[in-house]
């Protein structure tokens, strides 16, 4: 490919995916509201665009093949914090696809946009919406516009439902985790499988004890490797009892889906911000 462009590159989850990124294609475009990203990988460029403004993102996705759009509030906030940067952001993305001719749009949907089912249902792909959050709403918005895109304009796109990408640190990530590696991988499977459609996959490691299940979406490719069970002696042996009155431990939300609306679901989590420097 001559172009990809990704969004939210100066976010933990843009730094693993901007080296490897940049080695399927010509010209990397990495794009976030901050205005300098630092030391660049070769082949990498970068603008600083706002997704709340369709010409910024226009110009963003000009020459595009596709667009790998991680851009956006990453937490439950107030329903106007999240409009912007999530919902709004979300149209001009896949508007600015449209427009410029982009074949694919590579979305980082969220477990959230289904975070309110019980834990105990083994969800697929196909399992209805239910949000835990405006954070998990906007996702539904931006995967029912992804559908609408591709059914009224023909812009592909493989929204990936990522679970818990972050280090270990809790019982639930022994069946959400998503490893680095795995996150690359799947990113790698989205942009080069020939034919997506509209597609959803959930972001989640080969784990003994994840809760969803990819089988629908096998035609991807996405084969998984690592498995959170190497962490599960410690993580068990440390975790306090649990309240099956608090809905962080009855559905697939976990924190998020206990949180009143509006409030953070990130505050009452552990992740630990080892995001990756240019060498």
């Amino acid at each position: 490919m001559k172009k990809i462009v990704l969004t939210g590159a100066a976010g933990r989850l843009g730094s693993y995916l901007r080296e490897p990124l940049s080695k399927l294609a010509d010209e990397l475009l990495s794009s976030d509201l901050v205005e300098d990203i630092g030391k660049l990988y070769p082949g990498e460029q970068y603008q600083r665009a706002d997704l709340a403004q369709l010409d910024d993102i226009k110009a963003l996705l000009v020459g595009a093949d596709m667009v790998v759009h991680f851009g956006a509030l990453g937490d439950e906030a107030p329903f106007d914090q999240i409009l912007g940067p999530n919902i709004i952001g979300a149209y001009n993305v896949w508007e600015a696809a449209h427009q410029n001719g982009v074949r694919r749009v590579v979305y980082a949907s969220s477990i959230h946009a289904v975070g309110m089912h019980p834990k105990t249902d083994f969800i697929g792909i196909d399992a209805p919406h239910r949000p835990d959050t405006f954070y998990g709403l906007a996702k539904c918005f931006a995967e029912d516009l992804a559908s609408l895109y591709w059914d009224k304009h023909q812009v592909e796109s493989v929204c990936m439902r990522i679970l818990s990408c972050a280090q270990v640190s809790n019982a639930r990530a022994l069946g959400t985790w998503l490893s680095y590696d795995d996150l690359i991988h799947m990113v790698e499977r989205a942009i080069d499988t020939p034919v997506t459609g509209f597609s959803v996959v959930y972001g989640v490691s080969n784990n003994d004890r994840a809760p969803v299940d990819n089988a629908k979406a096998s035609y991807l490719g996405y084969r998984p490797k690592d498995n959170a069970e190497q962490y599960a002696e410690k993580i068990l042996a440390e975790e306090p009892a649990q309240d099956f009155n608090d809905l962080t431990f009855t559905r697939h939300g976990g924190p998020f889906a206990a949180v009143a609306l509006g409030n953070s679901g990130l505050a009452t989590m552990n992740v630990v911000d080892d995001s990756k420097s240019v060498d």
